[in-house]
């Protein structure tokens, strides 16, 4: 397994099938793991956990990465849709997403993001990661889909302009070691 090892797939997702998903009308203030809305966090979210059209569409990405990253994952999946308001200081700040403190037998093992908004409808807004160069400017083309292993720090910058839409999921496999 390369350690710092991700993946773009340029303007591949169906966006406006994930966008009529009626769940992401539904869209309720952040938490992070301990349930906080911390001042580090300021987004929009909705769960689309079980949301089997969407799940079926990110399957594949998942199935190339893994093979890829040599990273074993189960395909149950939690699928979260994202808002980033200029309006509300929209940001997420440095983070992974793995729940180091948990205490069954899996640990978040990939994170797949999907950029659902243009990049001419918002400022800001850059997915970053902390310790690796910078993402291709193809992978904040509406979209485009980003896959790595879920301990990568990575943000969100504020959004200065407009709304940025995005969709994430985590896939979960036997703990790290």
């Amino acid at each position: 397994m390369t350690r710092q090892n991700w993946r773009v797939w340029p303007s591949s997702i169906e966006v406006e099938t994930i966008l009529a998903q009626p769940e992401t009308q539904s869209v309720t203030q952040a938490t992070t793991f301990g349930g906080e809305n911390l001042e580090h966090r300021k987004s929009r979210i909705a769960w689309l956990t079980g949301n089997s059209t969407v799940k079926t569409l990110l399957d594949p990405y998942i199935a190339e990465a893994q093979n890829i990253m040599n990273i074993d994952v189960n395909f149950d999946a939690e699928i979260q849709f994202t808002e980033y308001h200029a309006t509300e200081g929209g940001k997420y700040d440095w983070h992974h997403d793995v729940d180091w403190s948990n205490n069954n037998n899996f640990d978040r093992k990939l994170s797949l993001t999907v950029q659902l908004s243009d990049p001419y409808d918002y400022d800001g807004g850059d997915f970053e990661f902390s310790e690796i160069e910078e993402l291709p400017s193809m992978a904040k083309q509406k979209g485009s889909v980003v896959v790595f292993p879920s301990y990568l720090a990575h943000r969100v910058t504020p959004v200065s302009r407009g709304v940025r839409r995005s969709l994430v999921a985590w896939y979960s496999g036997p703990k790290w070691r």
